[in-house]
């Protein structure tokens, strides 16, 4: 939400302050993952039980674990990692409802724009990883893979988790976006679609090790 009363300067130095907060804060971080997913799916859901499997065996192997720091299936992940090697870190952003910073992090950052928020998320990650959810989630996930294919970002792993979830929206971008010509055939190997936490996990830990 903008600052209706504050003077557009003002505004500028305050995202200056989220910039160099976020920076200074996460300045020793490197290799990190970031998970994404709806913060409304509740502790005894199947997708909240996939997220804390999905979060420790990521920071199992002593990979950091970046969330959006709110409820839900960020909760999920940041709960899986946080007692694991791996950090669990969460960027939490304020809204007017859902977001509250979930307990589970050992590092816990505050935003109030959502760009700056979304810097940090693609700044120290080498994989991204969506679970389900909704607009946050899907702004999240073409961030990433516009910035992939633009060549702003080196290209790594982009994976979704569930194909029943997901297999709509690929079919809509080869139905639809690739029939019209509005991406390549080749923008369709930037992300990859798998059924499991531990598949998803298996291609990012892949991909760490062969960068080392």
């Amino acid at each position: 939400m903008l600052d209706a009363k504050m003077p557009e300067a003002w505004r500028v130095l305050r995202i200056q302050s989220e910039l160099v907060d976020g920076i200074e804060r996460l300045i020793k971080l490197s290799g990190a993952v970031t998970v994404f997913g709806s913060a409304r799916f509740s502790e005894d859901s199947r997708e909240y039980k996939q997220g804390v499997r999905l979060g420790e065996l990521l920071a199992a192997e002593g990979i950091p674990v970046i969330t959006g720091g709110g409820p839900g299936l960020m909760e999920a992940c940041n709960r899986g990692a946080y007692p694991q090697p791996g950090s669990s870190i969460g960027l939490n952003i304020e809204l007017p409802f859902e977001q509250e910073a979930n307990p589970y992090q050992d590092i816990s950052l505050h935003f109030r724009y959502f760009f700056v928020r979304k810097f940090m998320f693609v700044k120290h990650a080498v994989g991204f990883v969506g679970l389900p959810g909704g607009y946050g989630t899907l702004d999240e996930l073409f961030e990433a893979l516009t910035l992939v294919q633009t060549h702003k970002v080196r290209q790594f792993p982009i994976v979704l988790v569930g194909k029943r979830y997901w297999s709509g929206l690929h079919d809509w971008l080869v139905d639809t976006a690739l029939e019209h010509s509005c991406i390549d055939a080749s923008d369709l190997e930037l992300f990859r679609i798998v059924d499991s936490v531990d598949e998803a996990a298996e291609i990012i830990i892949k991909f760490i090790r062969e960068r080392e």
